[in-house]
């Protein structure tokens, strides 16, 4: 058995006993709050999200491409040289394009995981994967 899965194996059976602990002390109800309030923190970070501001610039400075944290194109800026020569635009925006929507989607996933993690009970054996 590998060590993941030995991992996973210990992460089941420490939910199941979480589980069965809950349910022997009538405490759904309190988990499920618990969840819905992870639910809307989400949300609201989701939300919050879309006036975070995300820029990348070409190498040169000849083209600036600006996203919202949720990957909404919010401004695209070409240098005027580049009008001349479709091929070497396309590739500039093709570079340009990749590095702001990894940079955004990093923000966005880090930020969306820290509202879930927030609400989230406190589940014996999840410190295992930080």
């Amino acid at each position: 058995m590998t060590h993941f899965k030995l991992h996973l194996k210990i992460l089941n059976l420490q939910f199941i006993k979480f589980i069965k602990y809950k349910i022997m002390f009538g405490d759904i109800s309190g988990m499920m709050h618990t969840f819905k309030e992870a639910q809307q923190k989400v949300e609201e970070t989701k939300q919050r999200l879309n006036s975070v501001l995300v820029d990348e610039t070409s190498a040169d400075n000849k083209i600036k491409v600006t996203l919202t944290a949720n990957l909404e194109v919010k401004d695209i800026s070409i240098d005027t040289s580049l009008l001349s020569d479709a091929e070497e635009l396309e590739d500039y925006l093709i570079i340009t394009l990749n590095k702001v929507i990894a940079k955004a989607f990093k923000i966005n996933n880090d930020e969306v995981a820290a509202a879930a993690k927030k609400g989230m009970p406190n589940l014996p054996g999840m410190d295992m994967f930080r």
